[in-house]
């Protein structure tokens, strides 16, 4: 079982942060099927990147720092905040990820104790519709934020500090912060398949299960997030409507190819009757 720590108190304010490049993504993300223990596939389709979920499957979030440092993740799952239940925004808590750590979410969050399993079901039974916000039912989101580093004060007050108060930059609104978080999502092909015209399932208040996990502070360098992601899913057979898989993807789903090595060794014969 992989360990995290989630987000109870985090200032938005830190007394002052450097600026550090980012070269890559701070946080992997990857869905995973937890009935099939297989990781889904991406598809990118018109600027998205899409994941088939089966209905009726359980699944996981799973996240990975690929920092050196720590980092936090605010998870939004149908545009839900996946630990507070809220409508997502950046600005919330989330689950803070140690050096090189990964972590599988597995379900909402509870308690520090458990949580309600995340599972593929119909749109209409998902969570965000069962809570009045089916708005955006169908897509899986991360806000990623560095840790703020104390502030350096020299010895000597007519030594130059080598960075520049944090106090001195200027952050955009939270607002503008929360829509650049929820994105925009790309039109999609208008079809005579009834099944492409919307969204057929999203993520549901599944059974509990033990997921303990700690509380932490984190201090979040600045306001708006350094990594913003996010991949929609849908039943596969939607999918294939869209374009976004190959038609036989269903039948190659259902009927695996065969195996050269099944077992581990030559079972006898059955008796001749």
């Amino acid at each position: 079982m992989f360990r995290a720590c989630l987000l109870l108190l985090a200032s938005l304010f830190p007394l002052a942060a450097c600026s550090r490049a980012v070269a890559g993504p701070l946080v992997d993300v990857a869905v995973i099927d937890r009935d099939t223990g297989q990781w889904l596939p991406s598809y990118p389709h018109r600027g998205d990147q899409w994941v088939a979920g089966e209905p009726g499957h359980r699944y996981a979030v799973r996240l990975t720092n690929t920092t050196g440092e720590r980092v936090l993740v605010v998870l939004s799952v149908d545009g839900v905040n996946a630990v507070t239940g809220e409508t997502a925004a950046p600005s919330q808590a989330g689950y803070v990820l140690d050096p090189w750590e990964s972590a599988e979410i597995a379900g909402w969050r509870k308690s520090l104790d458990d949580i309600a399993q995340f599972v593929f079901t119909d749109k209409g039974d998902s969570y965000a519709a069962r809570t009045g916000r089916p708005r955006n039912v169908g897509v899986i989101g991360v806000a990623a934020f560095r840790e703020a580093r104390p502030y350096y004060r020299p010895p000597y007050p007519s030594a130059p500090a080598p960075y520049p108060p944090y106090a001195g930059s200027r952050a955009r609104p939270e607002a503008e912060n929360s829509a650049k978080a929820a994105g925009a999502a790309a039109p999609e092909a208008v079809t005579q398949d009834a099944i492409a015209s919307r969204q057929r399932i999203g993520t549901g208040h599944g059974q509990r299960e033990w997921a303990p996990v700690g509380s932490t502070d984190f201090v979040r360098a600045r306001r708006t997030p350094d990594q913003v992601s996010q991949i929609r899913y849908d039943e596969p057979r939607r999918l294939v409507a869209l374009g976004i898989l190959p038609p036989p993807y269903r039948r190659l789903h259902r009927d695996p190819a065969p195996q050269a090595f099944p077992n581990g060794f030559v079972a006898d014969p059955p008796r001749w009757r």
